[in-house]
């Protein structure tokens, strides 16, 4: 690429961070709070070696040394299974771990701007009405997650479960990857994918399974329809 302009090594870098976007399929959101530290990275290499290949860190109770501890830490062990990491919010740690992407909340900073500055990120934005799912693909996003779709603990002080006639609604009018987020189980995958989302952003699916390997493949395969 040496001597091309820049204008077209952004695109370039633009199209293949497209073809990332594209391919996620199941983004897993961390959830350690309850975990002993010390398994941590056991309890996320778990996932790993049941298929997870995009895994976001979201912990907002660390304190930014812990924070960014841990980022190094998954970002070496992400890295060893092929997969890509996410920081939530925090643009500053994605450069420093040399993570894959950035995830924006709604009222975060807009996602064209990062994208601008750093456009070797893949950024996600999260999104809780159709204006601002439609808001954050003219920002430029590379995809979005979309909530609550059905009741759970971690979303509801984003208002009522918004229901999967709003995420086909959404799915319909954006034309980037939407990840359904919020009370999503094994039985419900088949419901959110025939309403039109591209895959589903998971916490406590995974996380509160007794075998964090073995259900993190299931969902894996129920996304693709393999089961």
């Amino acid at each position: 690429m040496t001597g091309q302009p820049q204008s077209m090594k952004t695109r370039l870098i633009q199209d293949v961070a497209e073809v990332k976007a594209d391919q996620l399929r199941l983004l897993l959101i961390t959830d350690l709070k309850d975990v002993p530290r010390d398994r941590h990275l056991d309890t996320v290499e778990a996932a790993l070696k049941g298929g997870v290949r995009d895994l976001q860190l979201r912990e907002k109770d660390l304190p930014l040394r812990d924070l960014f501890s841990l980022a190094v830490a998954l970002r070496q062990l992400t890295s060893h299974y092929g997969a890509r990491l996410y920081i939530n919010d925090r643009v500053d740690v994605a450069l420093m771990v040399q993570a894959d992407g950035v995830h924006l909340p709604e009222a975060g900073l807009p996602a064209g701007e990062v994208k601008a500055r750093y456009p070797q990120l893949l950024v996600g934005v999260s999104t809780h009405s159709l204006e601002s799912a439609v808001q954050a693909q003219e920002d430029g996003a590379d995809y979005i997650t979309f909530s609550p779709i059905y009741d759970t603990p971690s979303k509801r002080q984003y208002g009522a479960p918004q229901g999967v006639d709003a995420l086909k609604e959404v799915a319909g009018r954006v034309n980037l990857p939407v990840l359904a987020l919020g009370g999503i189980n094994l039985e419900r995958i088949p419901e959110v994918m025939r309403a039109g989302a591209h895959g589903a952003a998971l916490i406590r699916g995974i996380w509160n399974s007794t075998h964090i390997e073995n259900a993190s493949s299931k969902y894996i395969q129920a996304i693709k329809g393999e089961s």
